[in-house]
């Protein structure tokens, strides 16, 4: 293994990555649901329904950590090209998954 890849903000790049990608196959489901809204209202109350599950709960925090780590991920790459560099940007990697994973822990508590 490449010593940069053992590097924090290597790590961070690739948080942000991966969330991104996840984000991206996530729009298909998405865009199918609004669909279900065009179809009626029968079709979309039954998704409704079946997003009371406590499994698709879980999997709505996965997504609100996706979207956060991403959101917060990309506010460190901008703090990152438009402040001059210092040790600290590993600080700012470390905050932003922090600030990522306490909204997406309100987000799961919010939703039981």
């Amino acid at each position: 293994m490449k010593a940069h890849r053992r590097q924090p903000l290597y790590l961070a790049f690739l948080l942000h990555r991966v969330s991104g990608l996840g984000l991206a196959l996530f729009l298909p489901f998405h865009f199918y649901v609004l669909g279900l809204s065009l179809q009626g209202e029968a079709a979309l109350d039954r998704f409704l329904h079946w997003s009371e599950l406590p499994l698709v709960k879980f999997a709505e925090f996965g997504l609100v950590f996706l979207l956060s780590v991403h959101f917060f991920g990309g506010l460190r790459l901008l703090a990152l090209e438009n402040m001059p560099w210092s040790n600290r940007h590993k600080n700012y990697a470390a905050i932003a998954v922090a600030a990522a994973f306490f909204v997406a822990c309100g987000f799961l508590l919010r939703a039981f």
